[in-house]
This record gives C-alpha cells, sequence and structure tokens, in this order.
C-alpha cells in the first residue's frame, strides 16, 4: 500500500484522491489554530513557497484532539490561516488521528513510521506534553504540528516530533526533490 491509495475530504468535504500528488514529495501535518506551535504554519509556508515549484505539496490536517486546540469549521479554520499566516498549501477536513475514530491515512502513517525524529529539544517537549495527553499506546501522535515526509514514490521516508521546526527539515526536502 502507498499513500496514492488513500483518498480523503478536502476542507469542503469533498472526496480527494491522494493519487493526484503521484510523483511528488509530501509533508503531511497535523495542525492547530491555538497551540503554542500554531507559529510553525509560517515556516511551513516559508517552505511550500522555496520549493513548490520543485514539487513538495504540504497536506495540513487539521486536529482538535490535543487539549482543543483547533476548534471551528473547516472554513474558520482555513480563514484563520489564511489571513494570520498567509498559508496556501492545501488544508483537509478536520481529523482525529489518534483513537478509534483515527483517519485511515493516519493509522497507515504511523504504522509506516511509529516512532518520531527529534533532537533534545523535541524530547523535552514531548515529555512535557505527556502530562497533558498520555499516549494511549505506542505509535500515536504526540501532539499538533506531528509531521510526515513521504517520497515521490509514495513511501514514507520520515515522521517528525512536533517540536521539530519545519525549517529544520529543509535538507531532508531537498534532497528528496
Amino acid at each position: 500500500m502507498l499513500i496514492y491509495d488513500f483518498t480523503v475530504k478536502d476542507n469542503k468535504g469533498e472526496d480527494f484522491s491522494l493519487s493526484e500528488y503521484k510523483g511528488k514529495v509530501l509533508l503531511i501535518v497535523n495542525t492547530a489554530t491555538k497551540c503554542g506551535l500554531t507559529p510553525q504554519y509560517s515556516a511551513l509556508e516559508e517552505l511550500y513557497k522555496k520549493y513548490g515549484e520543485k514539487g513538495l505539496v504540504i497536506l495540513d490536517f487539521p486536529c482538535n484532539q490535543f487539549m482543543n486546540q483547533a476548534p471551528g469549521s473547516d472554513e474558520e479554520i482555513s480563514e484563520f490561516c489564511t489571513l494570520n499566516y498567509n498559508t496556501t498549501f492545501p488544508r483537509f477536513r478536520k481529523i482525529d488521528v489518534n483513537g478509534k475514530n483515527a483517519d485511515p491515512l493516519y493509522v497507515w502513517l504511523k504504522e509506516q513510521k511509529p516512532e518520531d525524529l527529534g533532537d533534545a529539544k523535541t524530547k523535552s517537549f514531548e515529555n512535557k506534553v505527556k502530562l497533558f495527553k498520555p499516549l494511549a499506546k505506542t505509535g500515536d501522535i504526540k501532539w499538533n504540528f506531528g509531521k510526515f515526509l513521504v517520497g515521490k514514490n509514495g513511501e514514507v521516508i520520515a515522521r517528525y516530533s512536533p517540536a521539530y521546526l519545519p525549517e529544520q527539515l529543509d535538507a531532508d526536502i531537498a534532497k528528496l526533490l
């Protein structure tokens, strides 16, 4: 199975086949608009501006599972991101990334890469968020702004901690393009 086998809902509720992105490098991120990590939207947009024409697509999946930090409708979330961060990358319908209602795409992503890559700073962050939201099981998404990097062939290359800054992914993305 590859990422291209999945169909998701766009932020208007319409089916969208990820096969549309065949041959592209994908950065898939679960996001939130009221999180301390929300300013990562700016750095994500910078990556998209830098590499979008070279084949990078950032896929934004809002998620309200972490202390209800993605309130609002899909339309309100899109408006917030556009007005506050000038985001232009594709945004999809709000989903669950953990638990019994987890979106099938995220179930598969977590199976492919159950562990986050990070550094000392990200480990410190993860220890703090465990106090608020203990993980139900190994492989669960730890918080908002977890990131999956998918190669042009549709295989998951890496998974990064929520606190791992988008600009730290620059070299990994450039290598895949």
